[in-house]
């Protein structure tokens, strides 16, 4: 990234040189991400990261395609930045919207989703992992089923891309996929949709005619060019390697969740290999979080304190949870370079945390 920083700081839009350089090595990038998805190049679409990515697929598709219908589908545990997206076009634009259930793992059925179509639906939107429990979706069924009946499906794979193992962006079976660099070791602030041909969502920045009329805004090279490299490194074989990070999540699983009170959530079988959540009985998570965070352990939560007040992680509720567990949830995500000894050693903190905690 270093000569987008400074050397090359040509305008893409540009006709003198300078520009005209910066405009072949943005090219040059797309050319690279195409690749590497086994897509066209048209189908790329940069942008700042997963929240941009989301919205573009949802607001420009769902306005795009208002006159066929106002019919939008969703799952109760999407992050936020689907989530207000719905509910947003619910509130102001005039569409209705059903969230579908899920099970106690976390996972979406696609028998479900295909009741849930009618005539009128024009998007579904199902998340590929999920971001607090690591529940791995099946995205090629879900595509199907829409695919069958000639609805738009996108799919959020922001946690999904460096952890799973991936052939091409065609075995999401969607015509929308959302990407964000930092969440496979490149930069922040960086991210891509891919937009299946010919669909042309409508654009939700306007401006320029930049990313062919789709994107408004002048292309941040340095950031194109950081997760163009990260995309190529580390998806084709996941930076997460599922055979060295099972072992560690395993056992992070088995010391923790032999404490009372302790539960493991989410799908013991379709999950990403580097997460695990947990609820404790008798805690919250902003008090387990600071605890951990005073040990020097970097954890999170579901929960976001508002005003004052501890909101109940809302995917966990969509799992069954009761509120007053779900407000004590507690997620490890590890990455390339854990350890088993670090994995420990974080076990032993989160066992004498409860222990605090409970006392209080």
């Amino acid at each position: 990234m270093l000569p987008f920083l400074g050397g090359v700081f040509g305008n893409p839009s540009s006709i003198h040189h300078v520009g005209r350089e910066a405009r072949s090595i943005l090219d040059d990038a797309r050319d690279r991400v195409a690749q590497i998805w086994g897509s066209k190049p048209s189908e790329v679409v940069f942008t700042s990261g997963g929240t941009e990515s989301n919205n573009l697929a949802i607001f420009g598709t769902a306005r795009l395609l208002r006159d066929k219908g106002r019919h939008l589908i969703t799952s109760r545990i999407e992050h936020h930045a689907v989530l207000h997206c719905f509910e947003y076009l619910e509130k102001k634009e005039g569409f209705s919207v059903t969230y579908l259930s899920v099970d106690e793992e976390g996972l979406v059925s696609p028998e479900d989703l295909a009741r849930a179509i009618r005539p009128e639906t024009i998007l579904v939107s199902i998340m590929s992992a999920n971001n607090e429990v690591g529940t791995v979706q099946p995205v090629d069924a879900l595509g199907e089923v829409c695919r069958s009946r000639g609805v738009i499906f996108h799919t959020d794979a922001v946690q999904w891309l460096g952890k799973e193992h991936f052939k091409s962006i065609h075995q999401f079976n969607a015509d929308l996929v959302s990407v964000c660099s930092h969440k496979f070791y490149g930069p922040k602030g960086a991210g891509a949709l891919f937009v299946r041909s010919p669909l042309h969502p409508d654009p939700i920045l306007f401006g320029g005619g930049h990313e062919n009329e789709r994107r408004a805004g002048t292309e941040n090279m340095a950031g194109i060019i950081g997760f163009t490299e990260a995309l190529s490194r580390f998806v084709r074989v996941p930076v997460f390697s599922s055979e060295a990070l099972k072992p560690l999540t395993a056992r992070l699983t088995a010391c923790i969740g032999s404490m009372d009170g302790v539960a493991f959530r989410g799908s013991p079988r379709q999950r990403l290999a580097n997460t695990v959540a947990f609820t404790v009985a008798g805690c919250d998570s902003i008090t387990l979080l600071a605890g951990l965070d005073l040990l020097g352990i970097c954890a999170s939560s579901g929960s976001a304190c508002s005003a004052g007040s501890l909101k109940p992680s809302h995917v966990l509720l969509a799992l069954g949870v009761e509120k007053r567990l779900a407000n004590s949830l507690v997620r490890f995500s590890l990455g390339r370079d854990s350890t088993l000894q670090e994995v420990e050693s974080a076990a032993d903190g989160f066992l004498h945390v409860i222990k605090q905690a409970r006392c209080l």
